[in-house]
Parts: C-alpha cells; structure tokens; sequence
C-alpha cells in the first residue's frame, strides 16, 4: 500500500494556481510520492500532467465538483486520462429523506448513471464517507444500504477512518465489511474532543486499520486532515508521513 497526501488538506492554500504549484512541490519534498486532488482551484487537466510529472507524484484520485460530475462525466473522464487518474471521487452527498433532491432515491436515481458513464470512461466513482453515513433509513445503515445497492464495478468507498469513529463505528470492521471495494481510503486520527489528528497521534487502532485495508485490496492511503486546529497543515502532512514511514510505508 502507498501513503499519498489528500489535497483538501491544503485547499486553503491552493486556490491559485502558483499556490497549487508550491503545494504540489512541497507535498513531493516532504516524500509523498501520491496525492488526491481536492478543493483546489480549477486547472487544466494537461497542467496536471505537467506538474504532478515535474513533481515526481501521480494522482490517483481526485474529489471533483458535483456539477462537473452530473454535468459531463465522460468529459470528467477523459480529463482524468490526460493525467492518469484512474478514480473519480464524489466527496459529500448530504442525505436528507425530508427533500426530493437529496433523499436515498434521488442519489440512486442520480449517480449511477454518472457511474455508468465513467465505467465506460475506464474511471471508477469512489463514494467518501461522512458520519451521516452511520444513520438508518428503513432499518438499515445507510453506508450498507449503498454498499448492497450499487454494484461494485460501479463504485467504490473512500473509507475515512475518523468519520467512521465520529459515526460510531470501528473503521477496522467497515474496512473488512468492504472488503474489495477499498482501492483508496482516507487516514485522519480521532483525538478527544472529536478533534481530527495528526495521523498516529490520536486514538484509532491503526494496526488494525492497516491488517484490514491490506485483506481488502487497498492500494492507497491518502492522508487527509480537514481541519488541523490552528496548526500548520503541511506540518500535519509532515507528521503524518513520517508517522506511516515509520510503520513501512511510503
């Protein structure tokens, strides 16, 4: 498994294109040698390539507007070709029974003809959790209800192991209940207080995290930390790396 560094981390930096270009830059001095790209400013796809290729890196999954998603995904695909990016992640689909636009129908209705289409493009829709994702709609947890009612060569799941905590679950067991649909998942530690950490700081189990997401396919491990509390969040890149490094990843 590879250890790569999840973009949203640093969105509040890159939302130009230079900071874009520094970010990706300092990520690679730091040693990741992955990223997702996410929460950055627009760019084309062909000054991706050109980057991430300066850069040593390869982008291996990106969060990509929902507009951009419903609007055109052959084009979202064929834009991912240009810099080699195989998964197409959807980061946040805000479940809500009580609205016709947001309900459980709605997202079925909605997103898998968009996984449809990308399948087609050579790119699989990857789904990240939230908590939301650990509430019951007829009974059944909404993150099983996803996993039975979309078909595995049509999405996966970005399994972020502090959403899964925050949500009330053990991101272990989820990672072995998904088990062959985990390509990519998310690393983000879960502190008292339920304050995101600096991966290895927290309290999460991570032998078991990593026992499980090996058994189950993953093949990358993005780093991500939405919010660093008031530290430096390529610092907690930094420390994140060297945390995973030391456990034999890189």
């Amino acid at each position: 498994m590879e250890i790569g560094a999840q973009f949203f981390t640093l969105r509040e930096m890159t939302q130009t294109l230079d900071g874009l270009a520094l970010a990706l830059k300092q990520v690679a001095d730091i040693g990741y040698r992955t990223v997702q790209i996410s929460g950055t400013c627009p760019f084309e796809p062909e000054w991706m390539r050109d980057q991430l290729a300066m850069n040593g890196l390869r982008c291996v999954i990106t969060h990509t507007p929902v507009d951009r998603l419903t609007g055109d995904p052959t084009q979202v695909a064929a834009d991912h070709d240009v810099f080699g990016c195989p998964h197409v992640g959807l980061g946040w689909y805000a479940f809500d029974e009580s609205k016709p636009d947001a309900n459980y129908g709605h997202f079925l209705s909605t997103w898998l003809p968009v996984a449809r289409a990308l399948k087609q493009g050579g790119k699989l829709l990857m789904y990240h959790n939230h908590d939301q994702e650990f509430n019951r709609l007829d009974g059944r947890v909404i993150l099983d209800r996803l996993m039975e009612d979309v078909p595995a060569e049509l999405m996966g799941f970005t399994l972020d192991t502090f959403w899964v905590q925050a949500g009330g679950g053990d991101p272990a067991q989820w990672l072995e209940k998904l088990s062959g649909r985990i390509p990519c998942i998310h690393l983000k530690d879960y502190a008292y207080g339920r304050r995101m950490a600096v991966v290895g700081e927290g309290n999460i189990n991570f032998d078991r995290v990593f026992e499980k997401a090996q058994a189950g396919g993953t093949q990358y491990m993005l780093v991500e930390q939405d919010d660093c509390n008031g530290e430096d969040p390529m610092d907690c890149l930094r420390r994140s790396y060297l945390y995973l490094k030391a456990q034999g990843f890189e």
